[in-house]
């Protein structure tokens, strides 16, 4: 059976092989809502779909417009097994309920490094998760990786880091073009503030900082603020 849950994931699960991520576009904050409860119904209503399917959470984006999408399988054949077999009725069900949903496709990721400010009864409870989408010219898992760990050295750089960050999961895309950072703050002023605040963390200019920003290959990038929506879990 499935069961809803209020805990955000657990990113540091070692049985989450292959996390994946995708997005919807909803147009509204009514349809986000309505969108959410629909897909709540579709899967509490049907048995969980595999062993291997840990754990699946929704999310709305602060735009008002967009839902992010996360599930945490043990390997992508898992995966591969429930969009062949039961994927497309939970799909149908979600759409009679709410016509017009646009679906910007599935990316499948693994997590390469993590960074916590506390762990365990201490770590406070999100309540903003910030995405970081970051995508490349061209295939280069090297500079993926590269890329992610120049972060981690701004962040060490960092005098007095900002308090509102909780932690930050940096996976990389399978495909070799993107990197997707899952970061969790105490709320959704505690990051505006850090991004404002001048000298400290991202956008400041330090070297380390100019250095990110400036990687060679970088294309695009994107940050989205979303508030944690829906845990779906085996019960």
């Amino acid at each position: 059976m499935t069961r809803r849950t209020d805990a955000h994931p657990d990113l540091l699960r070692p049985d989450v092989g292959a996390p994946l991520f995708s997005t919807w576009s909803v147009g509204t904050p009514e349809r986000q809502a309505r969108t959410v409860e629909a897909v709540a119904r579709a899967w509490e209503r049907r048995p969980w779909p595999a062993e291997a399917l840990r754990a699946y959470h929704l999310y709305t984006a602060h735009d008002g417009s967009t839902l992010l999408h996360h599930s945490q399988w043990e390997d992508e054949s898992a995966y591969e097994g429930f969009a062949r077999t039961r994927r497309q009725e939970r799909l149908d069900e979600i759409d009679t309920a709410v016509p017009g949903i646009e679906r910007h496709g599935l990316r499948r990721y693994r997590r390469y490094r993590s960074g916590t400010s506390a762990t365990g009864p201490e770590a406070p409870v999100p309540g903003c998760v910030v995405i970081v989408d970051v995508e490349f010219e061209s295939p280069d898992p090297q500079r993926q990786r590269d890329w992610v760990d120049a972060v981690f050295e701004a962040l060490a750089a960092d005098p007095e880091p900002h308090t509102g960050g909780i932690s930050a999961h940096f996976h990389l895309s399978t495909d070799g073009t993107r990197v997707l950072n899952y970061a969790e703050w105490v709320s959704a002023q505690a990051h505006i503030d850090a991004l404002a605040t001048p000298g400290d963390g991202p956008g400041s200019p330090s070297p380390e900082w100019e250095r990110v920003q400036t990687w060679p290959g970088i294309t695009n990038g994107t940050v989205r603020r979303y508030d944690h929506a829906l845990g779906l879990v085996p019960r």
